[in-house]
């Protein structure tokens, strides 16, 4: 097996100062290249926050992550930056697409910042937006596109960096249940076909029933972790 993701004695307080808030207690997790992971628990058990580390968006009080080799806990900020960059793909709750900028070029702007060639950049849009089914939507800005769509473009430029892991914080919070279930499906193609690892946060059963693994955290603090069998629909290409 092939190790992409090793945390351990993971912890993360805030406003220890005042009124401490344990968000990550003690937290072991290990995950391999491939998995289709989601991270549950009630508001404020810590999964949004566990999500965030091994992003590499928040630092650890204690322990270390260590992402394909990497200790990114020992990093400075710009090689972080650098790390996030070249490694680790990010879909939001919000989307976050840039409103001034087409569905290409939202995809096109992390490949530029990586110093992509312009032909491989073309190459590799065309193969995204056929991958999500948006190439007749690939010049239409934010604003002209459905929630759903938006957040396939989010997927999009995630992917768009070939990154070793993909982490979603309830990205089918804001979706109606056709398009959550459109968008997973997509997820679910990329993760067999590329053998993609995608973490989530969520509350939604609709991703839970999708996840081979399950990790339910309380207080901060993993309280059961669960493999199950992958009983969603066959993906068609």
């Amino acid at each position: 097996m092939d190790t992409i993701i090793d945390a351990h004695h993971i912890t993360k307080t805030y406003n220890p100062k005042t009124i401490p808030v344990v968000a990550v207690n003690d937290v072991h997790l290990h995950l391999e290249r491939g998995e289709f992971t989601a991270l549950v628990g009630p508001s404020g058990s810590g999964k949004t926050t566990l999500l965030n580390l091994i992003g590499g968006l928040d630092k650890p009080d204690t322990g270390n992550i260590i992402i394909h080799g990497t200790d990114i806990t020992k990093l400075s900020a710009n090689q972080l930056i650098d790390f996030r960059l070249r490694n680790i793909g990010f879909v939001f709750q919000a989307f976050n697409l840039i409103p001034v900028l087409s569905a290409r070029e939202n995809v096109e702007l992390i490949m530029q910042l990586q110093g992509v060639s312009r032909n491989e950049i073309n190459q590799r849009v065309q193969v995204l937006f056929r991958q999500i089914g948006m190439e007749d939507k690939i010049n239409t800005r934010p604003s002209q596109l459905s929630g759903g769509q938006q957040q396939r473009v989010a997927v999009a430029r995630a992917l768009a960096s070939r990154p070793q892991v993909v982490l979603a914080d309830e990205p089918t919070a804001n979706l109606d249940s056709k398009s959550a279930g459109n968008l997973l499906d997509i997820m679910a193609k990329l993760n067999q076909e590329e053998n993609m690892t995608f973490i989530f946060s969520t509350h939604d059963q609709r991703v839970i029933e999708r996840a081979r693994r399950v990790i339910t955290l309380v207080d901060g603090k993993i309280v059961t972790d669960t493999a199950q069998v992958d009983t969603s629909p066959a993906v068609h290409g």
